[in-house]
């Protein structure tokens, strides 16, 4: 015997509980997983049930779950929308926030609008027009250049109209721009984390601001740190002159060849390694070390004499600070406190961190957004951060359509993350921009910074002798175990702990399928110009005060045959 769903609105509302379970029966396809959260948000916001068929769910994140419905209309035919669930637990007024960039932006441009909005208690549904659209990942490498061309120039154009309105997005990336590749439709999506310009027309996102800004601000000295004595350090000015003043410790480069972070598995990007590449970058392709700090930590924390597992030192320090504060916490609050802020430490740019740097807070900065999307600014915790932001994320999705690799880049933490942009763009130039937005970034070698046409078409496997490469490049068979490698090796990637080992996997099996494209079907890719490298040089510019703008990208000549 089949168990009876029944609603709360079964008793008050006979129409509506027979409307409620109509919707559920005509979902027998679907999984009972599925079908509870369905009637959970049937029960959650009973106005929809005399609205919206919900057909399935067709998306879930942090803070929200999308659905795919149909809307009876008065004109008899039936349009889908997508609902937007958001959880009970998000702030009104970042809720709100969110339905004013899309009202006031939204509809035009590429930009996703709204159509009604639904709320019962703490239970919000946005609904929005539906558009059927493909996964970035299942077409990457099935694109024309052409095609390529067209997607950058519309996630442009809705770029430029939510920066007019000065909202930062904060969260672009693949999953967020929609695209029916047979339709040729666009949207951006999902405004859920952004933020206002000091200029912003959105008022809601003022007040979001003014409560994300709420708490103190102090600098803190983090380290990476990865094989072959190389390391990076990031630092507030004011501790330079402090720090470069003392005793520089012992960075034991012999032992941290032997420390590896454990390999991330899981996600999409590993279960279609057939059509799309692996990341260039990965978790495991480090040996990493990266300091684990603690706000208001004893100074009981002493100096790790040997360099351990991440997570092991994790849950060491854990301890040491709970033992701490049980055996004295008052002792450990004075201690804390009695530790002044310009007091020098002698573990800069060392593979450890000293009880003076534990003891100080974390600077407080925005960092929300995608790991392996994030700027520079945002990496080193800047605290004041524009619209360049969203253009610098634009930058990593073009690196991938122009390469051929999704995710490109792929790290653990902020640092990680940093390092593995110093191994594309420079450690020279990451140094000299940090300095124009208040940063000091610290690296124990000289990195160059590759030469972008030539790391693109070595990851795509076109040929290396198209218009503007430089020098020739290596044969088939070296293309597995030099693919990061300028034509005339200016900068191995593995000089930087030997950051793409992965790629000696390949060789033994491991997932890799060449990218060598065929010469009889190129689609444009044997004729990619200079413009495509010009603008994603400037798109990736590691100044944001110099990159360049949406405004400008759509008049860049790599769009002049586009029409605004």
């Amino acid at each position: 015997m089949e168990a009876v769903l029944k609603s709360p609105c079964d008793e008050q509302h006979p129409q509506q509980a027979e409307d409620f379970h109509g919707n559920l029966e005509q979902n027998s396809k679907l999984s009972a997983g599925i079908k509870k959260d369905i009637e959970k948000l049937y029960e959650a916001v009973p106005q929809l049930v005399n609205v919206f068929k919900i057909k399935e769910k067709i998306g879930e994140g942090t803070f929200s779950s999308v659905y795919l419905a149909t809307a009876q209309l008065q004109t008899g035919y039936e349009e889908k929308m997508a609902l937007k669930h958001l959880i009970p637990t998000s702030h009104p007024l970042r809720i709100a926030a969110e339905l004013q960039c899309l009202t006031v932006a939204g509809g035009h441009d590429n930009v996703m609008g709204v159509k009604y909005c639904f709320r019962k208690n703490d239970h919000v549904v946005i609904v929005m027009p539906y558009l059927e659209h493909e996964s970035f990942l299942d077409i990457l490498n099935s694109l024309s250049f052409e095609e390529v061309r067209e997607y950058m120039f519309n996630l442009f154009k809705a770029l430029r109209r939510i920066h007019h309105f000065g909202i930062v997005h904060r969260d672009v990336k693949p999953s967020n721009f929609l695209y029916n590749r047979q339709l040729k439709k666009y949207a951006l999506v999902d405004f859920g984390l952004a933020q206002g310009t000091p200029d912003t027309k959105i008022e809601l996102l003022k007040a979001a601001h003014s409560e994300d800004q709420q708490g103190s601000c102090l600098q803190i000295n983090p380290i990476v740190t990865l094989g072959n004595g190389v390391s990076v350090s990031v630092t507030a000015p004011k501790q330079i002159a402090q720090q470069s003043a003392s005793k520089a410790a012992d960075r034991r480069s012999s032992s941290l060849s032997k420390v590896q972070m454990k390999q991330g598995r899981g996600g999409k990007e590993d279960s279609v390694s057939h059509s799309v590449q692996r990341s260039v970058f990965g978790e495991r392709n480090f040996n990493v070390y990266s300091s684990t700090y603690q706000e208001n930590s004893s100074t009981k924390l002493i100096k790790q004499s040997k360099v351990i597992d991440v997570s092991s030192r994790k849950l060491v320090t854990k301890k040491k600070i709970i033992s701490a504060r049980i055996v004295s916490s008052g002792a450990a609050r004075k201690a804390v406190s009695a530790c002044p802020l310009n007091q020098p430490c002698d573990c800069y740019a060392t593979d450890r961190v000293c009880s003076v740097c534990l003891s100080r807070r974390q600077q407080v900065a925005p960092r929300a957004g995608t790991p392996g999307f994030r700027a520079p600014e945002v990496l080193t915790k800047c605290p004041t951060q524009t619209t360049a932001i969203d253009m610098w994320s634009a930058g990593i999705i073009f690196l991938s359509l122009l390469s051929g690799r999704y995710p490109f880049f792929k790290a653990s933490d902020d640092l990680t993350a940093l390092a593995q942009i110093m191994t594309v763009r420079g450690s020279r130039e990451t140094i000299q921009a940090a300095r124009t937005f208040g940063k000091s970034v610290v690296c124990t070698q000289v990195v160059p910074t590759q030469n972008l046409r030539t790391l693109c078409e070595k990851l795509r496997g076109t040929n290396s002798s198209c218009k503007g490469s430089q020098g020739e490049g290596p044969s088939r068979s070296e293309n597995s175990t030099a693919l990061l490698v300028a034509a005339d090796k200016p900068c191995a990637p593995e000089t930087l702990g030997k950051q793409i080992q992965h790629l000696q996997n390949f060789q033994e099996g491991d997932g890799y399928t060449s990218l060598e494209t065929k010469e009889t079907d190129m689609k444009g890719w044997d004729q990619v110009p200079d413009e495509a490298y010009d603008l994603l040089d400037k798109l990736l510019d590691l100044n944001p005060a110099t990159r360049i703008t949406a405004k400008e990208a759509l008049l860049h000549p790599f769009f002049k045959d586009r029409r605004l």
